[in-house]
């Protein structure tokens, strides 16, 4: 197998492993709906849930730069810590005891990490333009996303349990496509040592200011929206669950259209004009109080928001190493658990309305960290 062939190889693994993923961490939005109507869970249970899955996210990000020197090799790292989706929608299709659905969840972000963190070394290392490359790796996870709903339902008519343990196959398909890739030893040579000079960069942290803001607000919308539309009577019935495809098919059109059809010329402002328009249809979702405006704007907030992760991850440049990647992928993802959190938190106070007003606060951020990107000197700029 010469080079370009290698790369293909590992490149198209990254877009299938990213697909998977995008079917099997949407779902848990879906899924978390499902056992609160299931159980009776409060909306504090569901938010903690929530939160422990980008918690597992979390810690998978942060191993995923230290096993590969622990375990021998890159590969071995990625085989583990991407079990997760398997082992944790399994565990969820066996028991109802808040504990360990608590852990199930924890094991499905856990996988959830390492194929953010994989599949960006090895898209990113492996095409020619990386913002292309990332964006319609991030198209991969949208049309997964797409589809869940869909998935859900189909196997819902095979019994209550069967969308848990359809989703835990899925897992074990995105396993699979890990394991029959070469990959990289992730080991490094005796003597040498890790570059950390991207610590020291206004850039880095800025792009993780960035990343945190919008996997906050983004979390939060997949995680709650299907139950704050239910239970506010904006869209009710099966519909509700429906309306995660309408915000992954606008993710989808627009990341495609950024990817093939109107390339960012400039992209530090294409992030700026991304959150402003992040901040104003969010703001009227909010405001929305029947089915269509509803579904019109989340519509519009998924297509502002839908270039604003990969185009931010292409931005690193340079930067894109697994050390790298270890610590900014998994530090911006803290916004993915504390803000399901605090929504959870805040609704059990002053109601579920309340709590998703809350998540314009990250919004707000994702313009101001894009701002402060934009104002950097052109040799640390985008």
């Amino acid at each position: 197998m010469d080079e370009r062939q290698l790369l293909a190889r590992r490149r198209n693994a990254g877009f299938a492993a990213f697909f998977f993923s995008g079917v099997c961490a949407i779902s848990s939005g879906v899924v978390v709906s499902l056992l609160q109507e299931q159980y009776g869970f409060a909306y504090g249970v569901t938010g903690t849930l929530l939160s422990l899955m980008n918690i597992g996210n979390l810690v998978a990000g942060f191993l995923s730069g230290v096993l590969p020197g622990m375990l021998g090799g890159m590969k071995r790292s990625v085989l583990l810590l991407s079990l997760g989706y398997l082992a944790g929608y399994g565990l969820m299709g066996f028991t109802g005891a808040v504990a360990l659905l608590g852990l199930g969840f924890f094991l499905v972000g856990a996988a959830k990490g390492q194929v953010i963190n994989t599949c960006t070394v090895l898209v990113g290392d492996s095409s020619p333009d990386r913002t292309r490359g990332m964006n319609i790796m991030h198209s991969c996870y949208a049309c997964g996303a797409l589809l869940c709903p869909f998935v859900i339902a189909a196997a819902g008519r095979a019994g209550q349990k069967a969308p848990l343990f359809l989703l835990a196959a899925l897992g074990a398909a995105l396993w699979l496509a890990f394991a029959l890739t070469p990959m990289g030893s992730g080991s490094k040579k005796a003597g040498g040592k890790i570059d950390w000079s991207f610590l020291r960069s206004a850039r880095f942290w800025l792009l993780v200011g960035l990343i945190f803001c919008q996997n906050a607000a983004e979390t939060s919308v997949t995680g709650w929206m299907v139950t704050y539309f239910k239970d506010s009577g904006i869209i009710a019935g099966v519909l509700s669950t429906y309306t995660v495809t309408v915000m992954w098919g606008a993710t989808l059109i627009a990341r495609l259209l950024i990817a093939f059809v109107f390339p960012f010329k400039n992209p530090r402002k294409a992030m700026v004009v991304m959150g402003a328009g992040c901040i104003v249809t969010y703001f009227g979702l909010m405001l929305a109080r029947s089915q269509t405006p509803a579904i019109v704007l989340l519509f519009a907030f998924a297509f502002a928001m839908a270039g604003m992760n990969p185009t931010a991850v292409a931005a690193a440049g340079r930067m894109t190493t697994v050390t790298s990647i270890a610590i900014l992928l998994p530090a911006a993802s803290l916004g993915a658990i504390v803000m399901p959190w605090v929504i959870g938190v805040v609704a059990e106070c002053a109601g579920l309305t309340a709590g998703m007003a809350s998540n314009i606060v990250p919004c707000v951020g994702m313009l101001v960290f894009a701002a402060l990107v934009a104002r950097l000197p052109e040799e640390q700029a985008v």
